[in-house]
């Protein structure tokens, strides 16, 4: 594969006049201008390999690529291989591994009796180094955001495009080290929710009726039953819809939780505001209210279109993880990151300047602040 040309960071953190914040900045940007290397790719479809199979996305993904139909983005790649690892920490990881084994196996299956049997086939491996021995990019889906990191090391220390499965991590300082080490090892590497390229969110950005974004209201599930290892990780299809809508540049973060919902306000650095409301209690579905220059209008839903005079599209077709899986299919053939590492260490930041502004009963926390802070060489 050649080395792909210098490409443009879509985002870079919050700046300020401080060695640690500006050392940042510095590696971001050297980040955005070196050329992203990988290894030599075989004539013939893209190899993917699964790392982790207890996230649904693995399969998701799977199914899509290795549709015997598959066009346009989706042609051209192909999931070959599964390392099922999951997680002790997750009550039902071990059931749902199972679960998309079984699904995977039946994938191009001589006694497959069904549609799956046309679909070509993944093969399970026993280690890390057999996945990478048997692809040319890695897709981690595991759950477990903790276990990111050293799962990520030595995919990206072998140079394979990598993605990562929402979330990227499980902590902002484990987002800086994964992205860090991409940069260093010249790695193509991102990390995204399915939900930033979801019609009905990106077609807000410029949506006819509303015009320059001015301000976005989002919201979304905020799990309570879920395992706690996912709490840092619970806004995180949220921010990123509102991240889609608003673009970067958030210069502080308030947070206010009670036993009904979690609410950040957002402050970026032009003077627009943004909030989340993550919702603990009632019915739950995933969307945004925006606001604009030529009016207001709610955003759709979760896979589905743009609403038209504010009436949102339910009978289109859905959508779910085919908008992201199009982006992997262009990223894995050789395309840059569609999501920017500044862009996605920024939301890690907002998550984490949200918790300290809960720790401070509700006060406003600088970004930068967080920043410097998760980025002390």
């Amino acid at each position: 594969m050649k080395p792909l040309p210098p490409r443009e960071a879509r985002s870079a953190p919050p700046t300020v006049n401080h060695p640690r914040v500006l050392w940042l900045g510095a590696w971001l940007a050297l980040a955005s201008l070196l050329p992203l290397t990988g290894h030599a790719q075989a004539p013939g479809p893209v190899r993917v390999g699964l790392l982790g199979l207890d996230n649904y996305q693995g399969l998701a993904y799977a199914e899509l690529f290795n549709h015997p139909k598959a066009e346009g983005d989706l042609a051209g790649v192909r999931v070959v291989a599964a390392y099922p690892v999951g997680s002790a920490d997750y009550p039902e990881s071990a059931a749902l591994m199972a679960r998309w084994q079984q699904t995977l196996a039946r994938f191009g299956a001589a006694t497959e009796k069904g549609a799956l049997k046309d679909f070509h086939p993944v093969r399970m491996v026993d280690s890390v180094p057999a996945l990478l021995a048997s692809c040319d990019a890695v897709l981690i889906a595991s759950l477990d955001g903790r276990l990111h990191v050293q799962q990520a090391a030595p995919v990206l220390k072998a140079g394979k495009r990598l993605y990562l499965a929402r979330p990227l991590a499980a902590s902002l300082a484990d987002a800086v080290a994964i992205l860090k080490l991409a940069e260093t090892t010249r790695t193509p590497c991102f990390s995204s929710s399915q939900h930033r390229f979801s019609p009905g969110f990106i077609g807000m950005r410029n949506h006819p009726e509303v015009g320059r974004v001015l301000g976005c209201d989002v919201y979304g599930g905020y799990e309570l039953k879920g395992a706690r290892a996912d709490e840092f990780i619970r806004p995180l299809h949220s921010l990123e819809t509102l991240y889609t809508i608003m673009g970067p540049g958030v210069a502080s973060v308030r947070c206010a939780s009670t036993p009904l919902a979690e609410s950040f306000t957002l402050v970026w650095k032009d003077g627009r505001v943004g909030t989340y409301r993550g919702i603990k209690e009632g019915k739950v579905k995933y969307s945004a209210t925006v606001f604009g220059e030529l009016g207001v209008s709610t955003a759709g839903i979760y896979g589905h279109g743009v609403p038209v005079q504010g009436i949102v599209p339910t009978k289109d077709k859905y959508m779910g993880y085919e908008g992201l899986a199009r982006e992997l299919g262009k990223f894995f053939k050789g395309a840059p990151p569609p999501v920017s590492a500044g862009e996605t260490l920024e939301i890690f930041a907002v998550l984490q300047a949200a918790e300290q502004s809960k720790a401070r009963q509700g006060a406003m926390v600088p970004v930068a602040e967080v920043l410097r802070a998760a980025t002390t060489p």
